[in-house]
This record gives C-alpha cells, structure tokens and sequence, in this order.
C-alpha cells in the first residue's frame, strides 16, 4: 500500500506544462487548433504571465505570425523578441533526417491591455444578458 501512495504523491508533483522552463509557450499548430483558439489562448497566458512566446515549426509558421499580428493590431500585445532557427528531424515513416524551420516571437502586454480585456469581458456578459432576456 505504502508503494501506490508513494507512485500517487509523485504523479501528482509532476507539473506537465514545465517540461523545459517555460510556463508561456505555446506551441502553435496549424491543423490542430482554429486561428483563434491560439488567439484566445495568448491573451490569457498574458494576463497570467504578462509575456506569450509563440512557437511553431514548419508550416505552422504562418500561423503563428497570424496570431501575432492580430494581438498586435487590436492593441493587445508588443513584440519583443523574435527568434529562428533550423531544428533537426525525422520526416517520414522512413526515419529520414531532415530540417524544419522554428520561429518563436515573443509578446509582451501593452499598457492598455488590462482595459480592452475588461471591455471585451463586459461586451460578453452584455451579450449573454441579452439573450437571456
């Protein structure tokens, strides 16, 4: 008895969004999620720990510019790093080697964060009063 306690504390001390330090990664895919559930995401990782890094290898790229840019333009975030590199890789079933392009840009709150996030949040509950109703 004394083991399956021992193995129970131990899975419960494992935190499984810290594999490498960064609580703020998102890692974007392209086929995954929708545009902007990445979109949705950023901005509660901002209000959490005031910075998102976006990352995506390969064809996500374009998403993850996508999502920074549309935080950028409605006033949302600043960017304040933006980071690429090449990352070594298995392609196919076949087990070649290969390279992938990574891009990782990292956004910071802008000073009116806080408000457009408090007035989005009373646009919803205006909506939801309203359709109660």
């Amino acid at each position: 008895m004394a083991a399956v306690e021992a193995i129970t504390k131990g899975v419960n001390n494992i935190n499984i969004g810290d594999f490498n330090g960064k609580r703020n990664r998102i890692q974007v895919s392209n086929t995954k999620k929708p545009l902007f559930f990445y979109v949705n995401l950023a901005k509660r990782y901002m209000q959490q720990y005031n910075e998102v890094e976006l990352s995506a290898l390969g064809m996500a790229i374009a998403t993850v510019c996508t999502v920074a840019e549309i935080l950028k333009n409605n006033g949302f975030a600043v960017e304040k790093k933006i980071m690429t590199s090449t990352v070594d890789m298995k392609e196919d079933l076949r087990g070649r080697p290969g390279q992938k392009a990574k891009l990782e840009i990292l956004l910071g709150k802008t000073e009116n964060f806080d408000k457009l996030m408090a007035a989005a949040a009373e646009e919803v509950q205006i909506g939801d009063g309203e359709e109660q109703s």
